[in-house]
C-alpha cells in the first residue's frame, strides 16, 4: 500500500486485535472511516461484521477492491470513495475507525449528529486527552462538552508510532464512545450546541463577553434573555471553568 497524506496505516496486528476486541461486531453494520491498508477492515470482517468503509483516496479504493474482491461480491463489504467530512454516509450501527488526524474533530461531530450505538475510534493522543477532559478544567473545550453531554467516553489504551506506517510523530489513543441521554435537562438541543460553540469561540473571555460577541451564532433576543436571567457567578466565569449543568442552565433560560 502506498502512503497517503495525513494517513498512517495501522500495521501492528496485536493492536488491531485489541481494537476490534473492544466491541461486539458480529452481524452488525460497522462504519469504518479511512480503511487505508485494510488491516482493521480484515479484522472486522473476520469477526463477523458487515463493513461499510469510506475512503477518500481513489487509488486506495481501487486497491481495497482487489484485496477484498470476494467480500465485496458477497455483500459483506462496501468500499465508498468519498470524504467522510461531507459525503453521504451509508447506514450503520457501530463505528470502528482510525480517523485522519486533521479531520478528527469534524468527523466526530458529524458522527454525533448522525447517531450510532457505539464507537471505537483512534485519535492523536493529545486530541483524545482533550475529549475526555472533565468540564471545569483547563483542557476542556467544545468537543469535551458536546461529547460528554450525551455520551460516556472511555480512554482505552495508547499506541506508539511504531504501530503505524509511515510512523507519525505523535502517540495515538483508542477511545470508546457510548451514547446516552443528557445528564441534565436541555430545553433545546440545537440552541445548546450553538451556546457551546459560541462560548468556546472566545474561551479566554467571560461568559458575558462571549455572549455579547456571539453574533452569527446566537440570536440577539436569546442573548438578551441569557444576559438578564443568568446569575453573576456564571456570567463572570470563563467557559473552561463551567460545568455541564452550567451550559444547560445558559440554554434553558432562553427557552423557559
Amino acid at each position: 500500500m502506498r502512503a497517503v497524506k495525513d494517513q498512517h496505516f495501522l500495521i501492528d496486528e496485536r493492536a488491531v486485535r485489541r481494537i476490534v476486541g473492544l466491541i461486539d461486531v458480529r452481524d452488525r453494520v460497522v462504519l469504518e472511516i479511512g480503511p487505508g491498508s485494510g488491516a482493521l477492515t480484515r479484522a472486522l470482517l473476520d469477526s463477523g461484521a458487515l463493513v461499510r468503509a469510506v475512503e477518500i483516496d481513489a487509488g486506495l479504493v481501487e486497491e481495497l477492491g482487489l484485496i477484498f474482491a470476494d467480500e465485496i461480491e458477497e455483500g459483506r463489504l462496501e468500499v465508498i470513495c468519498g470524504d467522510a467530512v461531507r459525503c453521504d454516509l451509508p447506514p450503520f450501527e457501530l463505528v470502528v475507525s482510525n480517523l485522519p488526524y486533521s479531520a478528527s474533530s469534524r468527523i466526530t461531530f458529524r458522527l454525533l449528529d448522525a447517531g450510532f450505538e457505539e464507537a471505537v475510534l483512534m485519535y492523536q493522543a493529545e486530541f483524545a486527552q482533550r475529549m475526555v477532559a472533565p468540564a471545569g478544567t483547563p483542557d476542556c473545550g467544545r468537543l469535551s462538552i458536546m461529547i460528554q453531554t450525551t455520551c460516556c467516553v472511555e480512554r482505552c489504551f495508547d499506541l506508539s508510532p511504531q504501530c503505524f506506517s509511515p510512523r507519525p510523530q505523535v502517540r495515538s489513543t483508542v477511545v470508546r464512545i457510548v451514547p446516552r441521554g443528557p445528564i441534565f435537562q436541555i430545553s433545546d438541543r440545537q440552541l445548546y450546541a450553538d451556546v457551546v460553540r459560541a462560548l468556546f469561540s472566545h474561551r479566554r473571555k467571560t461568559v458575558r463577553n462571549c455572549l455579547r460577541n456571539s453574533r452569527g451564532i446566537l440570536r440577539g433576543e436569546d442573548v438578551e434573555l441569557m444576559l438578564s436571567a443568568l446569575p453573576e457567578e456564571i456570567l463572570s466565569s470563563r467557559p473552561e471553568a463551567l460545568y455541564l449543568e452550567d451550559f444547560a442552565t445558559i440554554t434553558n433560560v432562553a427557552r423557559q
